[in-house]
């Protein structure tokens, strides 16, 4: 007898390769899974000007990195860029002063802003936008780079709302994100939100807070997209890679005796061993 209730993931049209150049931009749900990118020496960026909620502020992230990255994005060896939005709502800030939607706050006085809820339409508009600066930023390279997209919707409900508006916000995120999804071939959707509300589906994969995901459901959603994203030369090299990272992290009581230096050392010099095996 099955206990659980696992969610069935598409497979996508492309795997995820060792040290791929990867963009991760959207709420703390994009942070935890953009970090543990970073851990296994993927060449991620993660959230460069802070966690962005909404998709017009995601567009605002990727039109400004894009600017500031200008011609050293492409020098990185890499022909591809693979690019994570997690979108947490549709609630978005409008400065009353100049219309504009607002990234964040500033801690400024609420009265100086509206709140709205973007439509459907407006959010998918919004991705469709930010698929298109990246391509064409893409595409202007002197080595110009293939792009894909995976979406996800954070699991992390906004309790601030009330638990039937943030269920209301996050449906409207799905179904633009599904629009975009079926009409973009490059585009995909990673199902993070259904994993933990209908897969683990219990307070104990939550943090204190009873509403982000606790470690052991990030390391879940890890392990599932892995096993569906992740090429076989990446699974190899993540392989190869855990012992070398266990040792880097190891503190041992006398860090400064020779014993300890010479591991690290050995240690340190298999790190660059794999990466160079790898990274051509």
């Amino acid at each position: 007898m099955d206990f659980r209730t696992p969610v069935a993931i598409t497979a996508p049209s492309f795997s995820i390769e060792p040290l791929e150049e990867m963009l991760f931009v959207g709420s703390c749900f994009a942070d935890s899974i953009g970090q543990r990118f970073l851990d296994e020496h993927f060449r991620a960026t993660v959230n460069p000007y802070g966690t962005m909620y909404n998709p017009v502020s995601v567009l605002h992230t990727i039109e400004r990195w894009l600017d500031e990255m200008g011609d050293s994005l492409g020098k990185s060896s890499s022909g591809r860029l693979i690019v994570f939005i997690t979108l947490g709502t549709n609630h978005v800030y409008r400065l009353k002063s100049t219309g504009e939607i607002v990234d964040n706050c500033q801690k400024r006085p609420q009265s100086l802003f509206s709140e709205e809820e973007l439509s459907i339409n407006e959010c998918a508009d919004s991705l469709r936008q930010a698929i298109a600066c990246l391509q064409e930023a893409l595409a202007r390279m002197e080595r110009p780079k293939s792009l894909q997209v995976i979406f996800t919707v954070s699991p992390i409900r906004y309790a601030k709302y009330g638990f039937h508006e943030s269920q209301l916000s996050k449906a409207t995120l799905l179904l633009a994100v599904d629009k975009v999804v079926r009409e973009t071939p490059i585009a995909h959707y990673f199902p993070a939100y259904e994993i933990v509300l209908d897969e683990l589906r219990d307070y104990r994969f939550y943090n204190a807070d009873m509403l982000h995901p606790s470690p052991q459901a990030v390391e879940y959603i890890w392990q599932q997209l892995a096993a569906h994203y992740f090429s076989p030369a990446t699974r190899r090299f993540l392989e190869e890679w855990r012992p070398i990272k266990a040792a880097l992290a190891h503190r041992p009581f006398h860090p400064e005796s020779a014993e300890y230096q010479a591991f690290l050392a050995d240690a340190q010099q298999k790190e660059q061993a794999l990466l160079s095996r790898y990274s051509g």
